[in-house]
């Protein structure tokens, strides 16, 4: 398997040691809050230094050639709705060029149909049928007020800057997407669109608070899209790192951290990883009741990934697939939340819910003229073994028959070798943790200031915090702001909302 990183060395060098003795901050991880992290502090005339266990930056933010030379693969990510949103983002003016596919995307039914989610609310509603008006109901309000509504969510637990607009979103957000569809809903396809989409938070859509995933997905497309970076989600990563080395800020690669004292000394550390790593490296510079705390975290399901090499696009039997890069396979409200019950289970069902990208359809630039890249993953039980292979390729060529013929190599990895890839992966969670109600918003701990511990120096900046998963740097620059707070009383750089 190849494992060429397309952008190795673009904006960075391996230092084969820090290059001071002491440092103002120290940031453990490379990933998008650990990046996002050491920006702001950088920003602010911190003298920061990122400490990253891999050879390249980037956690997230990969792009590799995992199957063939000359195939571009997102490792992980690829779709970034809140990368373009994101105020932190907005304010550095990344050098990153998003390509909108044509519509965000394309939801299969069993019959090969697709329900597009398009940029119009108008458009999308007109596909549902007598669901139309309510689908427009449920979203319109939070589109006219998207970054209002991104100023609540994009944040930790608080007592809300726009009331009214989150006691109303929180009337519709706070429920089940099960329940939000059965009161407000008829048609399997308005049901299965917003229970597709729901599905990327990896909890049972029965669970409370499912329907917010849903409706700010959805919102989202609405305002801003689904779009991906030019060349791959290294771009992000790259560009990242182009304005940290502006703003002063150094990296180290290549360096496992187990032990914080194998660290300079800083006035601050500030860690993207999840509860379970930062209890092992900091050691007895925690209160055990904290560490206590912090071991009940709890891990939700995994995934199972494949990436493809292919001769040509997908032969969709609904040619409108091909206006997506991002394509949801498949069903009614009912089959997906079979599906997502089954890997909470610690199973995979035998027709599981996937989440389809194909990139190259929008950005040749990832694959040899006229090839293409695409990569699908379904969940899974944590930790599970199980290799999905034929499930999902199954369940493609069920609605794209031929699909098998275009394969010319694939790479797999099950929730073992992602946790390898990236450690906060564990047991394959690639959201840090579980969102459910409770750790939605209470995440690692119930905390006025989640991103601080009881160690006055030692801070946390992954996706274990507020406000979670997704490659949109928020949880890093939070974290920053408590760390300029408490330890050296600076205000944090501003951000941008729209």
């Amino acid at each position: 398997m190849f494992a060429h990183d397309f952008w190795a060395g673009a904006h960075y060098r391996s230092f084969a040691m820090w290059s001071r003795a002491k440092y103002d901050a120290v940031v453990i991880g490379a990933g998008p809050n650990g990046l996002a992290a050491a920006l702001a502090l950088a920003r602010s005339g911190i003298e920061t230094l990122v400490v990253e266990a891999k050879d390249t930056p980037g956690g997230g933010m990969r792009t590799l050639e995992l199957t063939q030379p000359g195939f571009l693969h997102d490792v992980c990510s690829s779709i970034h709705p809140l990368g373009l949103a994101s105020p932190w983002f907005r304010a550095l003016e990344l050098d990153v060029e998003w390509v909108h596919p044509d519509a965000p995307l394309a939801h299969v039914m069993r019959d090969g149909r697709a329900v597009m989610l398009e940029r119009s609310i108008d458009e999308t509603a007109a596909q549902l049928g007598r669901d139309g008006a309510a689908y427009r109901k449920l979203v319109a309000p939070y589109v006219a007020n998207f970054n209002a509504l991104l100023a609540e969510i994009l944040g930790p637990l608080r007592f809300p800057h726009a009331p009214v607009l989150m006691a109303r979103f929180g009337l519709v957000g706070l429920r089940s997407l099960q329940g939000l569809v059965r009161a407000k809903l008829t048609t399997d396809e308005a049901g299965g669109l917003l229970a597709g989409i729901a599905a990327h938070s990896m909890v049972p859509l029965d669970a409370l608070a499912t329907a917010s995933f849903g409706l700010v997905l959805a919102i989202s497309a609405h305002a801003v899209g689904w779009p991906l970076a030019r060349g791959g989600s290294g771009a992000i990563r790259d560009a990242l790192v182009a304005r940290l080395r502006e703003a002063g800020g150094e990296i180290v690669v290549g360096h496992p951290v187990r032990d914080l004292r194998e660290l300079p000394p800083a006035r601050a550390y500030l860690f993207d990883v999840t509860p379970r790593q930062l209890v092992s490296i900091a050691g007895d510079r925690l209160p055990a009741s904290y560490a206590e705390q912090l071991g009940r975290y709890r891990y939700g399901p995994g995934v199972f990934k494949i990436d493809w090499a292919l001769r040509g696009p997908v032969p969709w039997r609904d040619a409108r697939c091909a206006r997506a890069a991002t394509v949801h396979l498949s069903g009614t409200v009912d089959d997906i939340a079979r599906a997502e019950q089954a890997a909470h289970a610690g199973t995979v069902a035998e027709r599981p819910f996937i989440l389809f990208v194909q990139p190259t359809l929008f950005d040749p630039t990832r694959a040899p003229a006229g090839m293409h890249t695409a990569w699908a993953y379904c969940h899974v039980g944590h930790g599970s073994a199980i290799d999905a292979t034929e499930q999902i390729e199954s369940h493609v060529e069920s609605v794209a028959p031929g699909f098998r013929d275009l394969i010319l190599a694939r790479a797999t990895k099950n929730t073992t070798q992602l946790e390898e890839y990236n450690s906060n992966y564990i047991g394959g969670d690639i959201n840090g943790g579980l969102s459910d109600l409770r750790q939605l918003f209470f995440r690692p701990i119930p905390s006025i200031d989640p991103y601080a511990t009881p160690a006055p120096d030692i801070f946390l900046c992954s996706s274990s915090t507020p406000p979670g998963g997704g490659i949109h740097g928020m949880c890093g620059y939070a974290a920053a702001r408590s760390a300029l707070s408490r330890v050296f009383d600076k205000p944090a750089p501003s951000l941008v909302w729209s």
